[in-house]
């Protein structure tokens, strides 16, 4: 005789859902650490593929580039034949993007301009084709095109802080008026001169040209994001109004931040007016005392920066010269540059480095 299987359990109507066997009843599992493990291999690997999807992609322009630049040497292609190439693709494989008769073009240019660049071309595969058109169109030096190829990379800029960066005339900026330190800092951190600038360019503050350094410390904490990414991608916000207590004082620092690739603390003071040698002394006096007694023992010197509206190069000059803390001086712009101005004086520049016989 054959037993008749029980009838099924009657189920709420929601039933509320159950627990995978052995996991305990908390709110984060033991888990949930394993599973992030291959989360992050899965995240890691869809970051790969992407740049490798770029990479392939830079490639593809380079070749049809490449083939362009030959046909037009040896066939005589001209701006007809380009359209026609752009139309023939468009009707053969009418859902790729990206070709163009004037997208074309842009693929001869680009790889005409790097072609005998052994040290910029594999450098633009690693850029998205955007930065890669804004960098060709916006720089006509060589050395410019460098510059923002190489600090693109580092810095990990969007779109959107290329074309900041390429409005502010940052290229100008940095051969113009190189960072100065003081031989303390050269000493210490050799490589900072490639992590400070001169200047910086504050313009998305929004300040009215009279402002005081309350205001200006208040809208960098508000805009602390941008001004982050103006600083560099290895800086890190520690706190405003730092308080330092020395003796039976209290003293507090406007801005203080940490780099990492410096692994060192760095001092901000804020004046809103022109730079004087005597602002230097308060700024040793706060370096002395991170390094006293905030600084970890496995960190580097602390660095200080006078961030004044405006400076005397040769003031600056003499002033760093016996300076012996790990400082420098920077001036804050908050409006955009004249980008005009700043190519003339480059270019200026670069005809008088010439005459003297220094290659640029």
């Amino acid at each position: 005789m054959t037993k008749k299987p029980n009838p099924p359990k009657k189920l709420a109507a929601n039933p509320p859902p159950r627990r995978p066997k052995g996991v305990a009843r908390t709110t984060a599992s033991p888990l949930q650490s394993n599973f992030d493990v291959v989360l992050g291999l899965i995240d890691a690997t869809r970051t790969r593929a992407v740049a490798a999807a770029n990479n392939t992609l830079i490639e593809l322009y380079w070749s049809i580039g490449e083939y362009i630049s030959q046909q037009i040497a040896t066939d005589g292609w001209g701006e007809g034949t380009v359209e026609a190439l752009a139309e023939y693709i468009q009707k053969r494989q009418p859902n790729a993007r990206g070709y163009s008769a004037r997208n074309l073009w842009r693929m001869m240019q680009f790889y005409e301009t790097y072609r005998d660049q052994p040290k910029l071309s594999p450098l633009v595969t690693e850029l998205s084709w955007t930065h890669n058109l804004l960098i060709l169109s916006r720089c006509k030096r060589e050395e410019e095109r460098e510059f923002y190829l190489r600090i693109c990379l580092r810095e990990k800029w969007g779109k959107r802080e290329l074309e900041r960066q390429l409005a502010g005339a940052l290229f100008e900026r940095t051969v113009l008026s190189p960072t100065k330190l003081s031989p303390a800092v050269a000493e210490t951190h050799p490589d900072a001169a490639d992590l400070f600038k001169d200047t910086y360019l504050l313009e998305f503050l929004d300040l009215p040209p009279k402002h005081s350094e309350s205001d200006l410390e208040s809208a960098l904490v508000e805009q602390l994001k941008q001004f982050l990414i103006e600083l560099g991608r290895d800086f890190c916000f520690v706190g405003s109004q730092y308080p330092l207590q020395v003796g039976g004082r209290d003293f507090t620092l406007d801005l203080l931040f940490f780099n990492r690739a410096l692994n060192c603390l760095v001092a901000f003071e804020l004046k809103i007016d022109q730079f004087q040698p005597e602002h230097l002394g308060k700024l040793e006096f706060y370096l002395e005392a991170l390094d006293r007694d905030v600084k970890k023992p496995h960190e580097q010197p602390s660095i200080g920066v006078l961030l004044c509206a405006t400076k005397d190069q040769e003031v600056v000059e003499y002033a760093l010269s016996r300076a012996v803390s790990p400082a420098l001086v920077s001036e804050y712009q908050t409006r955009l540059p004249d980008k005009k101005l700043l190519q003339r004086k480059l270019h200026e520049f670069y005809e008088l480095a010439q005459f003297r016989g220094h290659p640029t």
